[in-house]
């Protein structure tokens, strides 16, 4: 079967494999999510970055999530925690995993 290099960019054509990029956000977003969970410290937008995590997870485990809402969701969020240095390791991670699906098409994000 032949596939345009759109569908080879955007992974597998069968429904049984995994996009190795929902996994990689999959697991990007958890650790974060965790390391988050765990930080003592409070902040004033802590509530928005927890919300868009569970925004990222969910959009993450539908399979192939929608590109300007990805990057929509990850501005959020390193707007509300990006300062908060004991969690950029895990915001950078985010921001590969996301990168992986590419950028919104212009004038759609």
């Amino acid at each position: 079967m032949l596939r345009s290099v759109e569908q080879k960019r955007q992974g597998p054509v069968t429904g049984g494999e995994e996009d190795p990029r929902v996994t990689e956000l999959c697991s990007a977003v958890s650790r974060l999510r965790r390391r988050l969970a765990a930080h003592p410290g409070e902040f004033a937008d802590r509530s928005i970055a927890e919300e868009e995590l569970a925004a990222l997870a969910a959009m993450a485990a539908d399979g192939l999530p929608e590109i300007p809402r990805l990057h929509r969701s990850l501005l959020l969020i390193a707007g509300a925690i990006g300062s908060v240095s004991a969690l950029s390791a895990e915001l950078t991670e985010v921001r590969r995993a996301v990168d992986l699906f590419g950028s919104p098409v212009r004038g759609q994000g």
